[in-house]
Formats: C-alpha cells, sequence, structure tokens
C-alpha cells in the first residue's frame, strides 16, 4: 500500500509538472536562448544602444558606475530585465572597480558591499559575477555570497563561469538559491566571423539541451549582428526569453526528472515486491 501511495504521488506530480512544461512549449518554440549583455553603466551610448536591442535582452549593469541607475530604469521601461554585474577578484588582479569583492573580505564586508551595489543598480531581479576567475574558485566567500542573496528572497544568481573551476554555481544550489548558468561566450573575439560562429554554437546548444544562456558585451560588432538576428531569430525555431523565463523552464525541467527518477524507483521496488 505505501508504495502504491507513493507512486500514485508520483503520477500526479509527474503529471502536474508535464503540463506545465507542455504550457510553456504553447507559448514559445522547443528550444529558447536567453542573451546578457555584460558591463553596462560606463558609456551612456552603449548603454542606451543595448537597451534598444531588439527582444528582452537582459541588462548587467556595474554598480556605483555614472549611468548604472539610469540605464537600469531605462532597460526596465524598455521590458528588459536588469541584474547586477558584481565585480570580483581575477586571477589576473585586474581592477575591479567600485563595488568589488576581493579574497580579504569577510562575510560581514561582503554583505554591506551587495547591499551598497544593489541601491546603485535599482530595479534588479539577479546578479551576475563580473571576472571572478580567482573568487569564484573559493568556497567560503561564495557561501557568504550566495546565503545573502538568498536572505534577501527576490534575487537569482547567475554564474558567467569565467573559470572551470567555478563553484558559485554549486553553492547557489546547495543554498536552494535560484540559479543560472552561461553557455556560451558571444564574443570573446570580437570579429564578426567568430561572433557569428559563436552564436550558431549558442541556437546548436539550444536545440539540443532545449534552452541556452549566452553572455555579450557592448561592442559595436556584437550590437551590430544582434540588432541584425534577433528579428528574425524565431524563423529558426527558436525564442528568445527572459532570464526569469529561462530560469522558471529550467527548474520545471529539473523536477520532471527528478519526479521520473522516483517513478522508476518505486516501479521497481514494485517489481521486487512481487
Amino acid at each position: 500500500m505505501h508504495r502504491a501511495a507513493i507512486a500514485l504521488a508520483a503520477l500526479v506530480l509527474l503529471g502536474q509538472v508535464q503540463a506545465g512544461v507542455a504550457r510553456g512549449a504553447g507559448d514559445a518554440p522547443i528550444a529558447v536562448i536567453a542573451i546578457i549583455i555584460d558591463d553596462l553603466g560606463n558609456n551612456l551610448a552603449e548603454g542606451q544602444r543595448t537597451v534598444r536591442l531588439p527582444g528582452p535582452v537582459a541588462c548587467a549593469i556595474l554598480p556605483q558606475t555614472p549611468y548604472a541607475q539610469r540605464l537600469a530604469r531605462t532597460a526596465h521601461n524598455n521590458n528588459k530585465e536588469v541584474i547586477l554585474h558584481l565585480p570580483m577578484e581575477s586571477v589576473e588582479s585586474d581592477a575591479l572597480g567600485p563595488g568589488g569583492l576581493d579574497s580579504k573580505m569577510r562575510a560581514f564586508d561582503i554583505i554591506v558591499t551587495l547591499n551598497k551595489d544593489l541601491q546603485t543598480v535599482p530595479l534588479a531581479v539577479g546578479i551576475s559575477n563580473h571576472m571572478g576567475s580567482l573568487l569564484t574558485q573559493r568556497r567560503q566567500p561564495m557561501e557568504w555570497l550566495m546565503q545573502a542573496i538568498t536572505n534577501r528572497g527576490d534575487l537569482f544568481f547567475v554564474d558567467s563561469r569565467t573559470t572551470p573551476q567555478t563553484v558559485a554555481a554549486t553553492v547557489a544550489r546547495e543554498v536552494e538559491l535560484p540559479h543560472l548558468e552561461r553557455d556560451v561566450f558571444l564574443d570573446n573575439d570580437q570579429q564578426l566571423s567568430s561572433i557569428r560562429t559563436q552564436f550558431a554554437i549558442l541556437l546548436d546548444t539550444a536545440r539540443e539541451y532545449g534552452s541556452a544562456l549566452a553572455l555579450g558585451h557592448p561592442y559595436p560588432e556584437t550590437l551590430a549582428f544582434l540588432e541584425r538576428k534577433l528579428p528574425d531569430l524565431e524563423n529558426s525555431g527558436v525564442r528568445l526569453v527572459t532570464l526569469s523565463k529561462l530560469l522558471s523552464m529550467r527548474s520545471a525541467k529539473r523536477a520532471s526528472l527528478r519526479t521520473s527518477a522516483i517513478l522508476r524507483i518505486v516501479r521497481g521496488g514494485a517489481k521486487s515486491a512481487h
């Protein structure tokens, strides 16, 4: 009886999850992408051009920069999600700029800096790391940061994956903080041919796995490419969505996989009981 009850509950949950995924699929093509443009806030012209990009491209704004507040409000008014692009210490010891986190900071310093930074980037719905190839490898500061973000209750985290050794997403998962991870960099090489290749990789990744997340920068080449490409994106069978939508879709997919796993275990147990 106990196994039968668990199996029934799992079937009900799986049906609910699949119904939710199906509804999402009805609203959009099977494959979706999200795009973040990083490093905004110091240059008004490139920030305004980014905000005018077609579709819900997310704007990652550096804290305590001259145009952070203005661009955040303009992006929001143009139906684009705003995230705080939080500077973090890199292996190369690149200059952090204002509002950055380094490995010498304790928990209190991280919390104070985070709160101050968020005040300078209004309407932020999430946080991503700017640089951070050193700090995102360090578990302790990541635990302090992810807990501080979690305690606010209304933000998610995007791991830019500036190093393969990052533990940022792992720690976010451990504290049950909603999070995403970057799949593709669009413009490490600013040549148009390279951006075109990376964008093709982005679409191929989305078609294979259902979704993909790209990061880019407000380089003239990147913005010009996106201005041309995004209006016709759905002709490729792919839809551009917000970070929040991507997050909810990936969460639903993970829930479906967990429920399917439970069902396999329960069914296996039922067979062995016979």
